[in-house]
């Protein structure tokens, strides 16, 4: 595939979260699918990304991922992008507290036959944790 053809990949895979689709990355990764940004206790594999996707949709029923900027070498995207929503679900043990959070992340994905292989991820987590009232911000 070309690298257009993979930042396409990667777009239409954000997109089919925005409606709160877990099963859908099943269309986009493949069997073999290794997510290297998965929190300890969960597996790094295609199911256990969207048992973490699912937690996060659960807890933000309208979660919304926004892709800023993408560039793509060889077979692999790295995508700066926005993640969106409103806490109205357990989060990790917090009850819903209807704040709404904007949290920015950065993956890479590698892509091979058409599928999504390998994903690397982070994602302001503490900034999270701040909006949620969970952590004081500074000053």
């Amino acid at each position: 595939m070309s690298t257009e053809e993979n930042k396409a990949l990667v777009r239409r895979f954000y997109e089919a979260f925005n409606t709160q689709n877990v099963a859908a990355l099943d269309q986009f990764a493949a069997a073999d699918f290794v997510d290297h940004g998965l929190p300890p206790g969960v597996p790094p594999t295609r199911e256990g990304a969207k048992q973490y996707l699912g937690m996060f949709v659960a807890a933000f029923p309208d979660l919304h991922f926004m892709a800023e900027d993408m560039v793509a070498e060889g077979d692999k995207v790295v995508c700066h992008l926005y993640a969106s929503g409103t806490h109205k679900g357990d989060f990790q043990g917090m009850p819903p507290t209807g704040k709404q959070i904007k949290i920015e992340a950065f993956d890479m994905l590698r892509i091979a036959n058409g599928k999504l292989v390998d994903h690397w991820g982070v994602f302001d987590a503490l900034g999270m944790m701040q909006q949620l009232g969970a952590l004081p911000t500074p000053g």
